[in-house]
């Protein structure tokens, strides 16, 4: 099965480096493509530097059109099977296997989730995760534990998809328009880091916010999805 890791980097200059030489010298089996997502600080420059594969786009077009330019990229070059892996070092690439396993069983995605086996932690951040669980249980009638997760496998099916369609981004309510098509989408217990240098884009304002717009998307719009 031919493996793309697709690499969505904004500003990850005190991580890019050691993030892609692990993947390149320790997981060679899979390929990768950085999308560096308009990035201000050296970013580029480091990816150019070390000859990693990079994609660069003019502008920050936010996670969603990283994510759709690495699948585009990834749907024209036939790989059969793309992975979402975060630049910022939180994502072991020691999972990646347990993921295309799914995937080669028959799942159309597959959900690397802290929370499988693992009791989810009381914190702001994870009663925004469970809220939105909750809704997904709601409208699809599926329980998925860790929807915030970004470790995601897609098969060559939803990869296509995902590289043709505009509104399939990386996120929770995306998963849940999957749910009620009918794909198969599957979580398996995964390990994640901690961020060890650069800050999160993800501040306690834009995570309630995040998880407002998500909860909207979840209840109101995703019934009138096609």
């Amino acid at each position: 099965m031919k493996v793309l890791l697709i690499v969505p980097a904004y500003n990850e200059e005190e991580n890019i480096v050691r993030v892609c030489n692990n993947l390149k010298n320790n997981f060679s089996q899979y390929d990768f493509v950085v999308i560096n997502d308009g990035s201000s600080d050296d970013t580029l420059k480091l990816c150019k530097e070390n000859h990693f594969p990079v994609i660069s786009l003019p502008v920050n077009l936010g996670l969603s059109g990283g994510f759709q330019t690495g699948m585009k990229y990834a749907y024209r070059k036939g790989y059969d099977c793309a992975v979402q892996f975060d630049a910022d070092g939180q994502h072991l690439p020691e999972y990646v296997e347990t993921l295309i396993k799914e995937i080669k069983n028959g799942s159309d995605i597959v959900i690397g989730s802290r929370f499988v086996t693992k009791k989810k932690p009381f914190t702001m951040r994870m009663l925004g995760s469970f809220m939105i669980s909750t809704v997904i249980k709601m409208t699809t009638g599926r329980k998925i534990k860790d929807p915030t997760s970004g470790m995601r496998a897609f098969n060559k099916t939803v990869l296509r998809g995902c590289a043709e369609k505009v509104n399939y981004g990386p996120e929770p309510d995306t998963m849940a328009y999957f749910i009620k098509q009918g794909r198969k989408v599957k979580e398996v217990q995964v390990e994640m880091a901690e961020r060890v240098a650069g800050e999160s884009y993800l501040s306690f304002s834009r995570s309630i916010i995040y998880m407002l717009r998500m909860m909207v998307s979840l209840i109101f719009i995703q019934s009138f999805r096609d």
